[in-house]
């Protein structure tokens, strides 16, 4: 009897081991603090909450080249979600690359030239509004599959004009790097490697993209002054007498510098792209719109507008002051159509690209 015991008991705590060796802690929440006047209704679906370990993975993923589901070391068939989204640029993709990437396939670029300039990827989970540059991706969208920014993860791997590969290609390059197994447990509570999980995380981790921190940022909890020029440049941002920035740009006050809403900005008098807001919603009034994009970090965003046809600040700034074309689809928040831009002075230019400056957060673009 006390051996039948002493044999009971040992498998008893044989069980307990291996139940011990098999149990996943479940993942850690991810404490993103929502800044100071920052708005509190955050985009998270509620089937991808954020944790520590599903940010983690995501972020590897962002930065891993065989995203595009090419497990070889050829440089042409190498692509990652940080080939076009760069760091340094505010995750948008600088001056020194192509304007309009091309996609990549199997030793060859596609030669596909991609629709749009790249949007940078920052405080993403603040929008409320639909994503891209035309609001197509959004929660109304009868397309399942143009909803969140986990779809568009999907749309990155398997368009041609960006990674050019397959979910099965993909999943299968992740598979068979060992450092993955045990991220995905700690993520999803086990090794699986899914599609479904890859889009997952790196949607994590693209809404942990929080930019919060500019000189602008702590002039405004008095933990930094301003130049005279900065808050000249201030003041003519948020009047209409001035550069009427404000607007489109945070007509409620928002640190956000964008109200995420399409509009046309008398850029041209000529339409031909089918991807502007009008190629999606349908209403002629949004031909030739696009989104307002945020203006933190603007200084190291270029190039500039959905084409990315204006490569420095200066020539943005030159546009507005007196480029401006007309079309009957023009906002009518841009009040000086009529007389081709705002006119500014030489030195209120330059003073009201000193403010835009101060909305650089370094901290952001470094960590």
């Amino acid at each position: 009897m006390k051996r039948l015991s002493l044999c009971f008991l040992v498998a008893i705590l044989a069980a307990l081991a291996l139940s011990c060796r098999h149990r996943v802690d479940p993942p850690t929440p991810y404490d993103l603090r929502i800044p100071p006047g920052f708005p509190t209704h955050l985009n998270i679906p509620a089937d991808n909450p954020m944790t520590q370990e599903g940010v983690a993975l995501g972020r590897m993923l962002f930065e891993d080249p065989h995203l595009c589901g090419y497990q070889g070391s050829h440089p042409d068939s190498l692509m990652s979600c940080a080939t076009c989204h760069v760091k340094a640029h505010n995750y948008d993709i600088g001056t020194e690359n192509p304007r309009f990437p091309d996609g990549v396939a199997r030793g060859r670029t596609t030669g596909i030239a991609t629709r749009h300039n790249v949007m940078p990827l920052m405080n993403l989970v603040f929008n409320q509004e639909g994503y891209f540059w035309n609001g197509s991706v959004n929660v109304q969208n009868p397309n399942p599959q143009m909803r969140t920014i986990e779809d568009i993860v999907r749309m990155a791997v398997v368009a041609q004009d960006e990674m050019c590969g397959t979910e099965a290609a993909a999943v299968a390059a992740i598979r068979a790097d060992s450092r993955y197994p045990e991220m995905f447990k700690r993520a999803f509570g086990s090794e699986e490697v899914t599609m479904e999980r890859i889009q997952k995380a790196i949607a994590q981790y693209v809404r942990s993209l929080v930019s919060c921190n500019a000189k602008f940022d702590r002039y405004l909890q008095g933990r930094e002054q301003l130049t005279p020029q900065e808050l000249h440049g201030y003041v003519l941002f948020t009047t209409e007498e001035g550069a009427d920035c404000f607007h489109c740009h945070g007509s409620d006050g928002s640190p956000l510098f964008t109200t995420n809403l399409f509009y046309n900005n008398g850029l041209d008098a000529v339409f031909t792209d089918d991807y502007d807001r009008f190629g999606y919603t349908g209403d002629i009034m949004d031909r030739g719109a696009y989104r307002a994009p945020s203006l933190r970090n603007v200084a190291v965003s270029a190039p500039y507008m959905h084409d990315g046809r204006f490569k420095t600040l200066d020539e943005v700034l030159t546009f507005y002051n007196e480029g401006l074309q007309y079309s009957p689809y023009v906002s009518p928040l841009m009040h000086k159509l009529q007389e081709g831009g705002r006119h500014l002075s030489p030195s209120e230019l330059a003073d009201l690209k000193a403010f835009l400056e101060t909305l650089t957060d370094e901290a952001f673009l470094e960590k």
